[in-house]
């Protein structure tokens, strides 16, 4: 079983307009409500490649059920979230169909108060015992101390569970600290962290933090990744154009199938890569089109560093 932590899950709303103006109205020509968040959009797409995952983190009020029950039922997937007392957050995606380009309000998250995020612990320390991997990922809500990250890296490294993390700001760079075994920063995330704007020497410096692994996305030119066994760089074959929202999160689900599976690194990076690829021709996050990334597969290229 595969673990994924969303500790702020989110009910991910899109809406598709004509065109999308300024200080104007607008008719919607579709609206799409799916459970989402990092880490839940990670382990529908682990779900989707065949994958055992259950998924943790934290849910409440009227928008946190409507996550649960939209979980439900995904073959594959186990809802393992801890009830809270606030509402879980909303993510609204716009969608501009002339332009292809997407508008993105993430709301900030429920407050968590000091026996919820006990309750998580408890829940996740117990969870571990039959994960062969987990992964990390979002934004912390109000009141998760922003250490949070930092001591689940130490928790899963004391139970022998690998674990990657994707996160920002100062929540990534207490949590690289903690020596996690993967880190995906896409290149806003790495620059923050080690003050360089050079991709390759910025990778580099945070394996020196601590991180064992880093796979830094960086848009239009694909995955760049600097590991114990060798460095290697991964791009789309051509330029995508559509929704880019959850690209990411398919990238981890690609690097963390690959950990589990043992696939060599280049291999890791071609599925990561097809899997991004293949989401932005899904119109939402969490999912991505199959003939597309069978396709892509193919047609990664992957480069020594």
């Amino acid at each position: 079983m595969i673990l994924t932590v969303t500790l702020n899950t989110a009910l991910d709303i899109t809406y598709r307009v004509r065109s999308l103006r300024p200080h104007a109205s607008h008719r919607v020509s579709e609206v799409v409500e799916r459970p989402g968040g990092k880490g839940v959009n990670v382990a529908r797409v682990l779900a989707a490649l065949g994958h055992e995952v259950t998924v943790t983190g934290f849910a409440g009020g009227g928008t946190g059920r409507a996550v649960r029950d939209r979980l439900t039922g995904t073959p594959g997937l186990t809802d393992a979230l801890v009830p809270v007392a606030g509402a879980t957050r909303r993510t609204i995606a716009v969608v501009d169909e002339l332009s292809g380009d997407t508008t993105q309000l993430n709301e900030p998250g429920p407050q968590i108060a000091p026996a919820e995020w006990g309750a998580f612990l408890d829940r996740y320390e117990e969870l571990l015992g039959g994960a062969s991997a987990v992964a990390l990922c979002g934004s912390l809500p109000p009141g998760v101390p922003v250490g949070a990250y930092a001591n689940l890296v130490r928790t899963a490294r004391s139970a022998g569970v690998p674990v990657l993390l994707d996160t920002s700001g100062e929540p990534l760079r207490r949590g690289v600290a903690a020596r996690p075994d993967i880190i995906k920063p896409n290149a806003d995330e790495l620059a923050e962290l080690t003050g360089s704007h050079d991709p390759l020497r910025a990778t580099q410096d945070a394996r020196r933090r601590g991180a064992r692994a880093v796979v830094a996305s960086l848009g239009a030119d694909g995955l760049l990744a600097v590991t114990p066994e060798g460095r290697w760089r991964a791009a789309p074959p051509a330029p995508e154009f559509g929704n880019p929202t959850g690209a990411g999160d398919s990238a981890v689900a690609g690097l963390l199938s690959g950990l589990v599976e043992l696939l060599p690194w280049p291999d890791r990076l071609t599925r990561a890569v097809a899997l991004s690829v293949a989401t932005v021709r899904s119109p939402t996050a969490g999912d991505f089109d199959r003939a597309a990334y069978e396709k892509f597969l193919a047609r990664v290229p992957v480069t020594a560093a």
